[in-house]
């Protein structure tokens, strides 16, 4: 058997043993689906997590936007993973009590409505050096700034 022969050979038993490495990854905290209808408009912000637990995400300024998720991906050796299952419960709040339900799944993937308004900041005319070395001295990490002179 010739050298090439024999390399080639092992290059195919290489790549044939990492190609058969499969791997299903499950993320998330998606609650089982009779907790899930036990959840009503109009219930607290506390009667929800008693009955779903704690939120994947909360989303927004505000924690009226409560995220409920999970996905499952295949990964084959060193391949891109691909997704093969995901579910996601939002639950949208208004004064405390639910006032949206929605669910969606990986078909609803690219249905994401983009909110087009701006978090406003503190400060927005603040200059360059002011916003980088502002706080400079400013941190007094011993004491509470006054030394044995001020007293």
């Amino acid at each position: 058997m010739s050298i090439r022969k024999i390399f080639f050979l092992s290059m195919v038993l290489v790549c044939t043993s990492c190609s058969s490495d499969l791997f299903l990854k499950h993320n998330g905290n998606m609650p089982e689906e009779n907790k899930v209808a036990r959840v009503a408009i109009g219930q607290s912000k506390t009667d929800v997590q008693e009955i779903l637990g704690n939120p994947s995400s909360v989303t927004g300024l505000s924690d009226d936007h409560w995220i409920y998720m999970s996905s499952t991906q295949k990964k084959v050796a060193f391949l891109h993973p691909e997704e093969l299952d995901r579910e996601i419960l939002a639950l949208t709040f208004d004064n405390g009590k639910v006032s949206k339900i929605e669910k969606f799944d990986l078909q609803d993937g690219n249905k994401i409505k983009i909110d087009e308004d701006e978090t406003q900041t503190a400060n927005p005319n603040i200059g360059f050096f002011r916003k980088y070395f502002g706080g400079v001295g400013q941190y007094l990490p011993f004491g509470n700034g006054k030394s044995d002179r001020d007293i």
